[in-house]
């Protein structure tokens, strides 16, 4: 899943939600139309996936002296890696690891080099403790500081989700806003098209006859749907049938992408980028909005995946092949953060605080940098109000194995 984020500006909440850490609820009752990035609270279910039957490891819950520190500073193209002490992980005594284990369990199933031995063990301290699980973690994973190259730690989280919109497969009653496949001959123009291009030459549209997956009522919306990369459709067949679906990303027109906030303040339209300022400009100025889509050139192309079962419970797959958790799944830079690695996550807020473990597991346009990750967060109207705001200081720490050279098999 490869998504952009647009550069928004945030509003302080006081408190936390029960789901992520402590949020004012009141927060959830903010403007539907907070839905261009977003965050859902932490999955709190057990593992879903089967426990392995094998015995679990003999470890030392709450171990009073871990391995020591091994080795020196790491280098990466975008970041530097500092070997840090278990103590210096903010939380870490307190996550609810089996939380994260959904996630870990999620990456065995296309595990990186580095990381593919462990899988037999992750599945099999899926049931156990979560005191059993941290003493496994420090045992075998040394924790590195994550710096850019200059020595600073600090760095940016924001969000993003999967909305989930109504849609229609064939036009009219309003239904009118087609979400395409990649075109046929897609390869043999780049880039292609422009957003504007699509929407108004008749050579463009003509490539896409017969592409539409489906059609939503609202452009906005759809603009929505491309940022994020992904999304739930409540989908009315053509016989009247409603059912789930999941648009996934196919491609892009590799067009650059274009913030449409940062549109309007260059403009001098809006003083306020948050969405509700955005929102508020689009209702006063209903004749302009396509100026505003069409200031980002990028479209994003979408394949139909089903969307039943356990695959309801997780989010799209992202860069790394697997399907994301939400609250437990981060994008980021992987030239600063290999794929597949786990990760330790601390921000202290204003909008919500965090101490948890995360995976890398996806990448996004926007998502650059040493310290830099967009937190997953699930789907829905809830998810798109508290990350519409969410754009916080953030510190990173990754866990790799203890007899492995960072980066090394990866």
């Amino acid at each position: 899943m490869v998504h952009q984020t647009i550069a928004i500006k945030t509003t302080n909440a006081s408190n936390a939600s029960s789901k992520i850490s402590p949020m004012n609820l009141n927060l959830l009752r903010l403007a539907t139309m907070a839905l261009i990035v977003g965050t859902l609270a932490a999955c709190s279910t057990r593992p879903i996936a089967t426990a392995d039957p094998s015995p679990i490891p003999d470890l030392q819950p709450h171990a009073t002296s871990p391995a020591p520190l091994a080795g020196a500073p790491v280098a990466f193209p975008k970041s530097r890696w500092q070997p840090v002490a278990w103590s210096e992980l903010p939380g870490f005594e307190t996550d609810a690891l089996h939380e994260a284990w959904n996630a870990w369990v999620k990456n065995c199933e296309r595990p990186t080099a580095a990381f593919a031995g462990l899988c037999s063990e992750v599945r099999r301290l899926s049931i156990a403790s979560g005191e059993e699980q941290r003493a496994w973690m420090q045992a075998k994973f040394q924790p590195y500081r994550v710096e850019a190259g200059d020595g600073n730690a600090d760095g940016l989280l924001t969000a993003y989700y999967e909305p989930q919109l109504d849609a229609a497969r064939l036009p009219g009653n309003g239904y009118n806003v087609p979400l395409y496949r990649v075109p046929a001959g897609f390869g043999t123009r780049k880039p292609w098209y422009t957003r504007q291009q699509i929407d108004t030459l008749p050579e463009a549209q003509a490539a896409l006859a017969g592409r539409a997956i489906a059609y939503l009522r609202d452009p906005v919306d759809a603009m929505i749907l491309h940022i994020q990369g992904s999304g739930r459709l409540r989908l009315t067949e053509a016989n009247g049938q409603v059912r789930q679906v999941r648009v996934a990303y196919g491609g892009t027109n590799d067009q650059p992408y274009k913030s449409v906030g940062r549109w309007l303040l260059d403009q001098g339209l809006v003083r306020d980028a948050t969405w509700p300022g955005i929102s508020a400009w689009i209702a006063a100025n209903p004749a302009r909005v396509n100026e505003m889509l069409w200031s980002n050139p990028r479209y994003v192309f979408f394949r139909e995946e089903p969307l039943e079962g356990l695959d309801a419970e997780f989010g799209p797959k992202g860069a790394l092949g697997v399907p994301l958790t939400p609250g437990r799944s981060i994008a980021v830079d992987r030239q600063s953060i290999p794929y597949g690695t786990p990760v330790w996550l601390s921000t202290p807020g204003p909008t919500v605080a965090l101490n948890r473990m995360v995976f890398a597991q996806d990448t996004g346009s926007a998502i650059l940098g040493a310290v830099r990750a967009d937190y997953f967060t699930g789907w829905g109207v809830e998810a798109g109000e508290i990350a519409g705001r969410l754009k916080q200081n953030l510190r990173l720490w990754t866990f790799w194995p203890r007899h492995l050279t960072p980066g090394a098999s990866r």
